[in-house]
């Protein structure tokens, strides 16, 4: 089985914590869309006829989009590949775009998954943040999903703010378990290089949360999970009634997946690739059958690393039985010398052949993948 992510590149107005590849230019909506088609023509071949069991629209904003432009491109993917009959198809969306008359349209078109980015409950958090919704949009884009029929309902949301304080970070989550939601992804703030955050930070007009107070966020966040019944199965991304994402975790689980647009990225298990990062570019390069993408064959070592940063994440952990298998002795010896630091101290679980990290571990996760890479 594999996935198909599709990335509109189209945003009303920028976030100023936002590094995913994005423009406001929303004129080239046509345009683009027209380039997209032939991506996918161009490109239906690269999973091998292999089963579609999810598709992810991701941006960007794709709520930008009508729904007889999404219809267009679902028609497409129908047409041109064998998708699975229960296939999950996720759609990211900004709360205030999330009409009653929007989301019958969407779900008529076969969105089943929601995934909304409502970031904060707060108001002072969302204008810091220059979201374009308020908190009752936050509530009603739920409340109209399940009145619509979309009952497969995700909920992102961002701790680690400047000056987010504790007791309003509770509030987020309180009210976020409140709704029937059954899947939340919550991550820590990251100033990413090229965002309005970033600039700031350098300038020293922002500053960086207190780490004690960081700490505490990530911990009332594990907290409020549990007591409400979600399960952490990834660093950022808890699921009740095991609710997973099937589209991330295809991601984590190492199955092939073909990227369409600018910026998206595909893995067929031997090579990555990735499509330029540029709408004008990308439409002027498919237009004259330029190149639009680079591409990279995966060496023996960056396989083994993709394994380790994938699934150390997730409760499924890394096996030593998997390591061997796939990458052989040698690397599954490395391993094992790697993690024991980690296991004697507490950061990392061991059960049988299969590590996982413990809620410690949690927080210090990309320091525990970096160690144990091959660089």
């Amino acid at each position: 089985m594999s996935g198909i992510y599709i990335h509109i590149p189209f945003c009303r107005q920028k976030c100023y914590y936002c590094d995913f590849y994005k423009t406001v230019n929303t004129s080239l909506t046509e345009q683009y869309l027209s380039t997209l088609k032939k991506e996918i023509l161009k490109r239906k071949n690269y999973l091998k006829n292999k089963p579609i069991e999810t598709i992810y629209f991701g941006g960007g904003t794709p709520s930008v989009l009508k729904d007889n432009e999404l219809i267009d491109i679902l028609n497409l993917i129908y047409k041109e590949f064998q998708v699975a009959t229960d296939v999950e198809i996720t759609f990211e969306a900004n709360p205030d775009d999330l009409t009653i008359s929007y989301l019958k349209s969407i779900y008529k078109a076969g969105i089943n998954r929601l995934s909304i980015g409502i970031q904060s409950f707060q108001n002072e958090y969302l204008e810091k943040m220059n979201r374009r919704h308020n908190a009752n949009q936050a509530v009603a884009s739920v409340e109209n999903a399940i009145e619509t029929g979309i009952i497969n309902i995700s909920v992102d949301l961002i701790y680690g703010l400047p000056n987010l304080k504790n007791e309003h970070w509770s509030a987020s989550l309180n009210q976020v378990f409140q709704l029937p939601v059954q899947h939340l992804s919550a991550y820590h703030l990251t100033y990413h290089k090229g965002t309005a955050f970033y600039t700031w930070l350098k300038k020293g007009t922002l500053k960086v949360l207190k780490e004690v107070d960081s700490i505490e966020q990530f911990n009332l966040l594990i907290e409020a999970a549990q007591k409400n019944g979600f399960q952490q199965y990834e660093i950022s991304n808890f699921a009740k009634n095991k609710m997973y994402s099937k589209h991330n975790t295809s991601y984590w689980l190492g199955k092939n997946y073909l990227g369409l647009g600018p910026s998206a990225h595909s893995f067929n298990g031997v090579s990555r690739r990735w499509n330029v990062s540029h709408v004008e570019s990308y439409i002027k390069a498919i237009e004259n059958n330029h190149s639009y993408f680079e591409e990279e064959i995966l060496s023996d070592n960056e396989k083994y690393n993709e394994y380790i940063l994938t699934r150390i994440r997730t409760i499924w952990g890394v096996s030593i039985d998997s390591i061997q298998r796939n990458f052989g002795e040698e690397k599954a010896k490395y391993f094992k010398k790697n993690i024991e630091k980690y296991r004697l101290t507490d950061l990392v679980f061991q059960k049988d052949e299969n590590f996982t990290l413990t809620p410690k571990g949690l927080f210090i996760s990309d320091e525990i993948m970096t160690n144990l890479m091959i660089i």
